[in-house]
């Protein structure tokens, strides 16, 4: 079991904070390394034109380890929403065929594709929440011949529901149907194997789970998927950018593989090194050891909950490093405000009171959210 890592954030020792759903705290390291990349631009004389592809390509490798995948599959992007509209953009689709996804799935994963069923006459077809919480079975069973497309999560966003996205992604290839995954919401705290699961395109924003800053992202792009359009064109992505002095000599051809969907000024040199910072540290620490380590502390509090009547989903069907709670006639609109007020911080979402915990949450922490949970949500 891993340790607890506390002491490499700057969380004061009166904060519990189990919200890393809505945004996951930077390590000191982290930090730091955007600190330095800051002040590297304040003497951009010291900078060379390698310096526009260094960054890139370290933060592509250790992402492609995180999600065991080749560097040139890995697109460097600002948000989750980019790389949803780049597959949007070059999975085709035409009227009759549908677009899978899950009933309140979060937003940026369903914007895209009303946009794509107004141009084409597809239609979006949403799996019910399912009573017994079995997201596989529910969306297995509307996998049909009209399914072009799942547009997916690895787990609910509200309370964490699971999917298992080997067995989903192998129904969807029979029928020669597409799978686009956005993984903001596990990825860096539960394992992901693109081999295993095979999708289409795979993106995630670096800000939640990652631990990473805002406004950065990477995507993972299956070979068979790396010739299409990207969203935008820019220098950097064509043939030939290493060479700035032949700039002017526009080019037709794309760098290799998943690196023309890449977005612009992807070379930021403060937020770069934040992200390839956090990815070194969840390497480091090994997906696996976090997982057991968060869903350890899950079932912790799920199980003191229970006590005063708090319900969760089944331990097999929602991922361990996310705890959505319940409540029978549902939470007082001030619990949140109750629970700020001693220094608490979660979620609500939906219907459930979402406790999303990570490697620096002690014994202490636990203590207070249940003796606090116990106190404020009968309220």
């Amino acid at each position: 079991m891993l340790s607890n890592q506390r002491h490499l954030f700057d969380i004061p020792e009166e904060i519990a904070y189990f919200n890393c759903g809505y945004m996951g705290p930077l390590s000191k390291s982290v930090s730091e390394a955007g600190v330095k990349g800051v002040l590297q631009k304040a003497s951009p004389w010291k900078m060379t034109p390698q310096d526009f592809f260094t960054n890139s390509d370290t933060l592509r490798k250790l992402f492609a380890d995180l999600v065991n995948a080749s560097p040139t599959d890995i697109a460097l992007i600002p948000s989750a929403s980019y790389g949803l509209a780049i597959a949007a953009k070059n999975i085709p689709l035409k009227e009759g065929q549908t677009i899978l996804v899950l009933e309140e799935q979060f937003p940026s994963n369903i914007y895209c594709w009303q946009e794509r069923c107004k141009e084409t006459g597809a239609k979006i077809v949403t799996v019910a929440a399912p009573v017994d919480r079995d997201w596989t079975s529910a969306v297995l069973e509307k996998i049909d011949s009209s399914v072009a497309v799942a547009a997916l999560p690895h787990n609910h966003w509200a309370d964490g529901g699971l999917l298992d996205l080997v067995k989903i992604a192998a129904e969807l290839r029979k029928r020669d149907a597409k799978l686009v995954l956005d993984v903001t919401q596990s990825l860096g705290a539960m394992p992901l194997d693109v081999k295993a699961i095979q999708p289409d395109f795979l993106i995630v924003a670096a800000y939640k789970w990652l631990l990473g800053p805002y406004s950065v992202g990477m995507m993972y792009v299956s070979p068979e998927n790396q010739q299409g359009s990207p969203i935008e064109h820019n220098w950097l992505n064509r043939a030939g950018s290493e060479n700035f002095s032949g700039l002017v000599n526009y080019q037709d051809d794309y760098q290799n593989g998943a690196v023309r969907y890449d977005m612009g000024q992807r070379a930021n040199f403060a937020l770069l090194p934040m992200a390839i910072a956090s990815l070194a540290q969840i390497l480091d620490w090994g997906v696996e050891n976090i997982y057991a380590n968060i869903s350890q502390t899950n079932a912790t509090i799920a199980e003191a909950a229970a006590s005063f009547g708090l319900q969760s989903a089944p331990t097999k069907y929602r991922a361990g490093h996310f705890l959505g709670l319940e409540k029978q006639g549902g939470f007082s609109s001030s619990l949140l405000g109750n629970l700020a007020s001693e220094n608490i911080f979660v979620s609500h979402r939906g219907n459930s009171l979402r406790i999303t915990p990570h490697v620096f949450n002690t014994e202490h922490d636990i203590d207070r959210l249940i003796d606090a949970l116990s106190r404020f949500s009968g309220k």
